[in-house]
């Protein structure tokens, strides 16, 4: 039910008010709090308006109003489309192009002179009275938008294009290099795959240009990626590993690889995931930044990412140990010794053995997405493991420790001592008793 504002509109309108039938154009156009959606009212109205010299109508109705609306007010509404088209609203042009040919398809009557040849409908038709100079076909339409050669033909490029780099229309060539010059990265992108003749994923493609031009392919795939797109800087890694390039170079695929997996390609992410773990002997923490592409690709739902990980990150054990221990602390206990506390709660949060809760160095350890157990330096029997931080109560848990040893030396070394000083810190602080195996010993 229309509103209060909203009934003195429709009052106005049906009196003849232009603004108040431009105001409920828009109602029906937009959808208002008491009005619904309604597209073929909406252009009943903004036609009524801009009879009434309001420029705004007909740019709503060229910007808005879509064909299967258009048709039903045909010949009334062409005149406005050709005034949008005329001012650069790229919409209007394909509906605008539409209505012309719906109006040439039923054919001319025949001529009474057999002699003469039959005539085809002109592309071309003539606006009514004031406007006889506006042109309203197809082709002229889009060179109208070329010649401005501003977002308003992008956009019209855009739409038709489809994304699709390698459509048979004829005429997609000429708007995907148009589209591509005004700085529309999806248009230089495919531009940019043609001139390669390979796909998204960097495989060879049998149609294209005659002869690879991996110079201009080069250029508009930098363009495009300049502008945020990953699958740009995807291709363009994968242009540097193609051994016919004149230029191929391993280091410079990797880096623009590297680009596409930080701008969420998750195809990109799984391979900088596996290749920064095949090359882990060589790179120290490669196993850290192999954990962290891989998360990020099995986020978006790569199951080949979640598989690798499962590899690569083992589970941690069951931390049985400290199920007893924490059940009996006290807060006496805990203020005594809050670093004590801080090791036993991670070790109870992510699976540490005994041995890794008393000498990992905490603040070294945590990467941001991981959790990196090593302490092999201090202690012969342990091995190098990484946890994943799967959650945010983990992430928060972490945050709040790392936090009580951001002042103190935690190595072996340091104030908290070796591993024998630590544990019998440990056992003595529980002196008060819990019955443990691993804290007999």
């Amino acid at each position: 039910m229309a509103n209060r504002e909203e009934l003195g509109i429709i009052r106005g309108a049906r009196a003849g008010d232009a603004d108040c039938q431009l105001a409920l154009g828009k109602l029906y156009l937009y959808g208002g709090a008491g009005l619904p959606l309604n597209l073929p009212t909406a252009l009943h109205w903004l036609d009524r308006a801009a009879r009434q010299q309001r420029d705004e109508a007909w740019r709503l109705i060229g910007g808005h109003i879509p064909f299967d609306v258009a048709r039903q007010a045909m010949p009334e509404a062409l005149r406005w489309y050709q005034l949008a088209c005329a001012a650069g609203i790229a919409p209007a042009a394909r509906v605008l192009a539409q209505l012309t040919r719906q109006q040439a398809a039923p054919a001319s009557p025949p001529q009474p002179q057999p002699q003469s040849p039959p005539r085809r409908p002109s592309p071309v038709a003539r606006t009514s009275r004031g406007d006889n100079n506006l042109i309203v076909g197809h082709y002229a339409a889009l060179a109208q938008l070329w010649q401005r050669d501003h977002d308003a033909f992008v956009h019209q490029a855009r739409t038709r294009l489809r994304l699709q780099p390698h459509d048979p229309d004829p005429d997609l060539p000429q708007c995907r290099d148009r589209a591509a010059q005004g700085g529309d990265r999806d248009a230089q992108l495919a531009l940019g795959l043609w001139c390669a003749r390979m796909d998204g994923a960097g495989r060879r493609l049998r149609h294209g240009i005659a002869a690879v031009n991996f110079k201009q392919a080069i250029r508009w795939l930098t363009l495009a990626g300049e502008q945020g797109l990953a699958a740009a800087w995807f291709a363009l890694s994968r242009i540097y590993l193609k051994p016919e390039f004149s230029q191929r170079c391993v280091a410079e695929a990797q880096r623009y690889l590297e680009r596409a997996a930080a701008l969420g390609h998750v195809g990109a992410q799984l391979e900088c995931g596996m290749y920064a773990w095949r090359n882990r002997r060589a790179d120290e923490h490669g196993d850290v930044r192999a954990a962290y592409w891989l998360q990020k690709a099995a986020a978006q739902g790569c199951a080949e990412a979640e598989a690798a990980l499962a590899r690569i990150v083992a589970t941690p054990p069951e931390a049985r140990w400290t199920d007893s221990l924490v059940l009996c602390l006290t807060r006496e206990l805990l203020e005594s010794q809050p670093l004590l506390a801080a090791r036993l709660e991670l070790a109870a949060l992510f699976g540490l053995r005994r041995a890794e809760a008393l000498l990992l160095d905490v603040k070294r350890a945590d990467h941001g997405h991981c959790l990196v157990i090593d302490i092999r330096a201090s202690y012969g029997r342990g091995k190098r493991r990484l946890v994943l931080l799967r959650t945010a109560r983990e992430r928060q848990a972490l945050d709040r420790i790392v936090r009580r040893f951001e002042s103190i030396d935690s190595g072996p070394d340091g104030w908290e001592g070796n591993y024998r000083q630590r544990l019998y810190r440990l056992k003595t602080w529980l002196a008060a008793g819990v019955a443990h195996p691993l804290l007999a010993a």
